[in-house]
């Protein structure tokens, strides 16, 4: 699968933009969660001791000492009845939450009373006898001493109007007729219930007030919260008397992940849950998340733009140079990598790149000027280079020679010449090629080539029937006829190498074999081909080819008259 540099910039980039961003706000977030986990828990505890601190304070300040004073005030002997009635009614002036003053004597069915009128009204309106309500029962009285809970409040719900109301007895030292009496006082805990619905914290949570059955306290709609698993904790707590604060976590029914602590008053049979949402409480932390996760993607955008540029211009001269390397290796070597300033490592690449190319085009002109045998032993010999010295090789060679080239030279100008030259030459080597040969040079109008390998007497000679046939018609249609080809072809050994002096050497092949074959092609007459008796033991009998002996010649350098043979198509 590619993979795009651009690409791999651009995810750099981000990875360098977003990640050490996203461990330092991972890391901040959870330190700054646990300090704020840490400064929650001691708030919900504190809220929750603090309320139920104030429930004592208010119990014991506003209620329980003044009542004791009256009880004390009523229990001096010195008083008559008249003076310890005006101590209750001007007790209950002094105490605006206490709704009712009772002195009960013992099996005595006409108590002493004394109520709060506008509390009085309050239930006459709703159609409640006050004094029904208000009083204290002879039973409730027999419980408390029976229990010895004097002083302890007994809480109840005035259903109809939806006051809570809290039962305080108190023992009375003297006797009437060896009778006990009892002081026990109505209060209106209204206040109670101002100071849990106004209390700041009610801002960002919720504070409750549950008794031991599960039920709200204090409240109008009384429901039964049990589900709730802190209230389920702090329940067994409560009808044990136990007074170990604790702080929690846990999930709502609907959901919500909830952070909770109660405490418990000492004078009152309940729990006061100080309670807040796990979302309320690490709003910081989330803002602080979201402002991270903002700066992040306004960083990420910025790196990307940034990247996008820096690989944009990073990577262009590089998808230049990539697209010049194609056109190269298609032999294009005329391409260039073009506006590429950039002065660094890639500019540099551009540089050589061009300079390849150059050098690489010079080599593919020398090439032409070269055989093919030169460039395999060049190829051969590797980083070395090539040194001289000849190896011997079985070869065929075969020389062509046109005839009439220096006739026709006087009559046209030299670019016509040359012109109708290469062209003769290009036809032939063609040929030379489709069968296998390798032209080692061409010396004015003549062609020198030679065949290696297996049957290479055959594809010499079938090489030169058709160079015959194909010159002829070309001739004859462009020269007017007036040039022709003679062809000699001898095989043997030679000595193939490199020869010349150190900075310019020549690859070539010389021996016995390649100086018949020239003589043979001198005596060539044109659209003849001969062949010594090597090749013609060779190719005799070949399918396409037709052999004809020829009188023995003498030729130059050749002390004993060569046998030859005139080869033509069948």
């Amino acid at each position: 699968m590619r993979f795009p540099l651009t690409l791999k910039f651009f995810i750099f980039a981000a990875l360098v933009a977003v990640v050490p961003l996203a461990l330092v706000g991972d890391n901040l977030i959870r330190i700054a969660r646990d300090e704020l986990k840490s400064a929650v828990n001691e708030d919900l505890t504190g809220v929750a001791g603090q309320v139920s601190g104030e429930f004592d304070a208010l119990y014991q300040g506003l209620w329980l000492v003044p009542l004791s004073v009256i009880r004390s005030g009523v229990d001096n002997p010195q008083l008559d009845v008249s003076q310890k009635v005006s101590l209750l009614t001007e007790g209950m002036e002094q105490m605006p939450d206490v709704v009712a003053l009772k002195l009960s004597v013992e099996g005595a069915a006409l108590p002493l009373m004394v109520t709060d009128q506008a509390f009085s009204q309050r239930l006459e309106a709703a159609g409640l006898d006050p004094i029904a309500v208000l009083t204290t029962a002879p039973e409730l009285v027999a419980n408390i001493e029976g229990t010895g809970q004097f002083g302890r409040p007994i809480i109840s719900r005035v259903e109809e109007t939806g006051d809570w109301v809290a039962t305080l007895t108190l023992p009375m030292e003297s006797r009437i007729a060896g009778r006990q009496l009892t002081l026990a006082a109505k209060i209106d805990l209204g206040t109670l219930r101002e100071r849990v619905e106004r209390h700041p914290f009610h801002q960002r949570g919720q504070i409750t007030v549950v008794d031991h059955a599960g039920r709200l306290a204090l409240v109008d709609d009384v429901q039964v919260v049990a589900d709730r698993s802190i209230v389920a904790s702090a329940m067994p707590l409560i009808v044990a008397g136990a007074r170990a604060d604790a702080l929690e976590s846990y999930s709502r029914a609907n959901g919500t992940i909830m952070l909770g602590a109660y405490a418990f008053p000492d004078w009152f049979p309940w729990a006061v849950i100080s309670e807040l949402s796990e979302a309320d409480a690490y709003a910081v932390v989330d803002q602080m998340m979201q402002r991270i996760l903002l700066v992040g993607a306004l960083g990420f955008a910025a790196a990307s733009a940034a990247a996008l540029i820096f690989s944009r211009g990073l990577t262009s001269p590089i998808l230049k140079i990539g697209r010049v390397a194609e056109q190269i290796g298609q032999g294009e070597f005329a391409a260039r990598v073009q506006n590429v300033r950039s002065r660094d490592e890639i500019g540099d690449l551009a540089k050589r790149v061009n300079v390849m190319a150059g050098e690489l085009g010079e080599r593919l002109e020398l090439m032409k000027f070269v055989s093919q045998e030169t460039i395999t032993a060049i190829q051969a010999q590797g980083s070395e280079g090539i040194s001289r010295g000849g190896e011997r090789r079985a070869v065929t060679m075969l020389f062509s020679h046109i005839r009439g080239y220096t006739a026709c030279s006087e009559t046209v100008s030299p670019e016509e010449v040359i012109e109708v030259l290469n062209r003769l030459f290009e036809v032939q080597a063609g040929i030379v090629e489709e069968h296998g040969g390798d032209i080692d040079k061409f010396v004015g109008d003549e062609l020198m080539a030679m065949f290696t390998g297996d049957n290479k007497e055959h594809r010499a000679t079938l090489c030169a029937v058709e160079i015959e046939q194909a010159l002829a018609e070309t001739m004859g249609s462009q020269t007017g006829g007036a040039l022709e080809v003679g062809i000699g072809i001898a095989s043997g050994d030679a000595v193939l190498g490199a020869m010349g002096a150190r900075d310019r050497m020549d690859y070539t092949v010389l021996g016995s074999t390649v100086n018949l074959a020239a003589r043979l092609c001198s005596k060539a007459r044109g659209g003849q081909i001969l062949i010594e008796e090597a090749t013609r033991k060779a190719v005799d009998g070949s399918e396409g080819i037709v052999l004809t002996e020829l009188p023995a010649v003498t030729l130059k350098g050749i002390a004993e008259p060569v046998p030859i043979y005139s080869a033509s198509p069948s």
